[in-house]
């Protein structure tokens, strides 16, 4: 049996019909028109709003007044400084003089706190230049009485008494704040502010450490914690 030649092996393929009949074509078109022709077909719907959905920055806006408000409401304040105080012998030579007065508690210099509001500093150095004298001073008191029990008193002073606590402020000058000895047992820790509002302008005591919860709403009176 004779081997088939490579010459009747090559007609028979030639010859033989293609096994798949299923051509593949390749585009001979550039890549960047292949890439528009995909982008132009129609999308399913939800895929189509999604592609075509406007994007939204967000932006946040913040409300100067409400910073304002906010920062009106807790001033800058310091811790004003101890110029001066009186002296144990002082404070029972004024007992000795007022016998209808109360005990003083004496309260060394160390526990003589007050703070200052740098706005009620500035009020304060106002009305020292106005009246020319730098020893003016607000002169901060406790009385009995009031809806609470208790309420302050302030007033204008021009010099300072022997029973005083004196104190300043330590970058506003002048600046002076007068407790007596009676008084600063239920003033100290105290801030001394200055309020300006619709129904007018004054000096007004917060955060007393020694007074129970927030007091009469007048600003004046309150209660000492039990």
């Amino acid at each position: 049996m004779h081997s088939p030649s490579s010459a009747h092996l090559l007609r028979q393929f030639i010859a033989a019909p293609p096994r798949c009949s299923r051509a593949r074509t390749f585009s001979s078109r550039p890549w960047s028109s292949l890439v528009a022709s995909a982008s132009s077909r129609t999308l399913p719907a939800a895929n189509h709003a999604r592609a075509v959905r406007p994007r939204l920055d967000r932006r946040t806006f913040v409300s100067t007044s409400n910073l304002r408000a906010a920062l009106a409401q807790k001033p800058k304040a310091t811790r004003a400084e101890l110029v001066s105080y009186p002296s144990p012998s002082s404070v029972r030579a004024e007992e000795e003089d007022d016998e209808d007065e109360p005990e003083i508690d004496y309260v060394p210099p160390e526990e003589a706190v007050l703070v200052l509001t740098d706005r009620a500093a500035e009020q304060l150095r106002s009305i020292a230049q106005r009246e020319q004298n730098p020893d003016s001073a607000l002169r901060v008191s406790v009385e009995s009485g009031g809806c609470h029990g208790y309420q302050y008193k302030m007033l204008l002073a021009k010099r300072r008494e022997p029973d005083d606590y004196h104190f300043a402020h330590p970058r506003i000058r002048p600046a002076n704040v007068y407790v007596d000895a009676v008084s600063m047992t239920l003033l100290k820790g105290s801030t001394i502010d200055f309020a300006t509002e619709l129904i007018g302008s004054s000096f007004r005591v917060q955060d007393n450490p020694q007074a129970k919860d927030s007091g009469c709403g007048c600003g004046v009176s309150w209660e000492l914690k039990a």
